[in-house]
């Protein structure tokens, strides 16, 4: 009986580990705040090398879809957490075992881990049998976890455990101390008078009184004279001891590869479950996107920056949704308007919900269909570094070049605000040239940028802008719509406002 993993459907899957790096446009989206926000609290199981890989086939999103949607349900959720926190306990009772100097209790130690983690197991496979399960990769685990309870590793693994457990259970010995002298024998059945000499002092209570009991230390390491009893009681009970000794020596690699790989990558689910649960508790929505590598006919409705949502959730702000997609020959969104109108968190959403797409998780909408690239390229502005001892246009025309010279006709490119240290005419005539480069690599992408021209270059250019408030020019309301590039507008409804029309001012010069 076989079973690869909950996290990838095939061997091919899975990453290379060169690439199991934090990718160079992770700043630019705020992909890095998202990550560390999901994968906090888990820093044992090491889970930002899997979020920091896309998936290459649509299958394998499939496979995750599956199981996450199986994840969402309570009756499932809960035993996996279980199961998490019992294999957690485990681990604790190894690294504890780890620091003790007594062999014996670090043998102990090791053997609760064992029962610990044979609970586990156990536990989960019981679970599981009783949970309505769909995906393809759940089904597949919980036939593999029924195989490995019912091997002859495990039930050997349970039998020695119980063995030991019931024999170490078993021992009863006593102290006779005496001065400085100890003397350790086995119980004979002598008669417990604890109970009787409680009953006798009882009646000489007389209210509260100081207790001169001694506490004795809640450590788990022992001092020097419990070590030499535990080893005169050793020598007391050879055989159960001997049994623990050669259990200890012979079952170090008791855990499973499969379930302990298991415990690790199910972390991927309940962590992301567990982060979007926050915002859908306000009122925000997530969906399974349908993800395609066949066209490019993209969308997603009622989308937000997940980076900006979570600051603003606790800050107690409002969330604006947008909406977005790409039809027919479409394929660049061009967003033009006002400053801090939310230009930059929209391209922003464009980028974050097609990476989190490809690692087969749900994403910020109500529905969306989005592509499968080889490549997400980012260009945001960034302050000029004294050590390449470039100015800013040169910086920005190398980097550019860096991404056009790499970017395929499968690849995602997100500009942000491009030459804005240049002159208006000489940012077009580049603007001009790098979109016509976009076009015949036929890339999917957002350019942000105040150069409204770029708006209509062209049939793969799609204009849209960030809007203001009407009634006042000053006020934005972050939803960026489809609509022609009308810069001048906004310095007309501007001007309007503060009565700074060419008319009023001639007016006012006259009067």
């Amino acid at each position: 009986m076989t079973f690869y993993s909950i996290l990838f459907k095939k061997p091919e899957d899975r990453p290379k580990i060169e690439s199991l790096k934090a990718p160079v446009f992770f700043g630019d989206l705020n992909l890095d705040q998202i990550i560390a926000s999901i994968t906090a609290g888990k820093q044992e199981y090491n889970l930002k090398q899997f979020f920091f890989s896309s998936l290459q086939d649509v299958r394998a999103i499939e496979y995750r879809h599956e199981i996450m949607r199986d994840m969402e349900d309570s009756a499932l959720f809960g035993p996996i957490n279980s199961f998490a926190q019992r294999m957690r306990t485990m681990r604790e009772y190894l690294v504890q075992a780890e620091k003790l100097s007594s062999q014996y209790q670090k043998e102990s130690w090791f053997l609760d881990a064992v029962e610990m983690y044979c609970e586990a197991v156990t536990s989960l496979a019981n679970d599981l049998s009783r949970v309505e399960l769909k995906s393809q990769g759940f089904l597949a685990f919980r036939k593999y976890l029924a195989y490995y309870i019912s091997s002859g590793g495990f039930k050997s693994l349970l039998a020695q455990k119980e063995q030991i457990k019931s024999g170490v259970s078993s021992i009863q010995y006593c102290l006779l101390i005496k001065g400085s002298h100890v003397t350790v024998r086995k119980y004979e059945g002598e008669t417990d008078y604890s109970a009787a000499v409680l009953h006798t002092f009882d009646k000489f209570k007389q209210g509260a009184v100081k207790d001169h009991r001694i506490e004795f230390s809640e450590q788990p390491g022992m001092n020097h004279v419990e070590e030499k009893i535990l080893e005169m009681v050793a020598q007391l009970y050879p055989d159960i001891f001997t049994r623990l000794d050669n259990f200890y020596a012979t079952t170090r690699d008791y855990v499973d590869k499969v379930i302990g790989l298991f415990d690790r990558e199910i972390q991927f689910y309940v962590a992301y479950l567990e982060y979007i649960a926050t915002f859908k508790r306000t009122g925000l929505v997530f969906c399974y996107p349908k993800v395609t590598n066949a066209n490019k006919q993209v969308y997603d409705y009622e989308g937000f920056d997940l980076a900006l949502a979570n600051k603003l959730i606790t800050e107690g702000a409002t969330i604006v949704c947008n909406d977005f997609y790409l039809k027919d020959k479409e394929r660049i969104l061009v967003v033009t308007g006002p400053n801090q109108g939310g230009k930059t968190t929209f391209a922003r959403t464009f980028g974050q919900v097609h990476f989190l797409a490809s690692l087969g998780c749900p994403v910020p909408g109500r529905e969306a269909k989005l592509f499968l690239f080889d490549g997400i390229y980012t260009h945001f502005e960034k302050e000029e570094s004294i050590q390449n001892l470039r100015g800013k246009l040169q910086d920005d025309l190398i980097r550019i070049h860096q991404i056009l010279t790499q970017a395929t006709s499968k690849s995602i490119i997100i500009l942000n605000e491009l030459f804005t240290s240049t002159t208006s005419q000489d940012a077009l005539f580049l603007s001009e040239k790098i979109m016509e480069i976009i076009i015949r690599k036929d890339a999917l992408g957002v350019w942000v940028t105040f150069i409204d021209e770029l708006a209509s270059f062209s049939e793969k250019t799609v204009s849209m802008m960030s809007t203001i408030v009407p009634q006042n020019p000053a006020l934005r309301t972050y939803k960026i719509i489809r609509r022609p590039a009308d810069g001048l507008a906004y310095a007309v409804a501007v001007a309007k406002k503060h009565r700074l029309t060419y008319d009023e001012l001639e007016e006012r010069l006259q009067s």
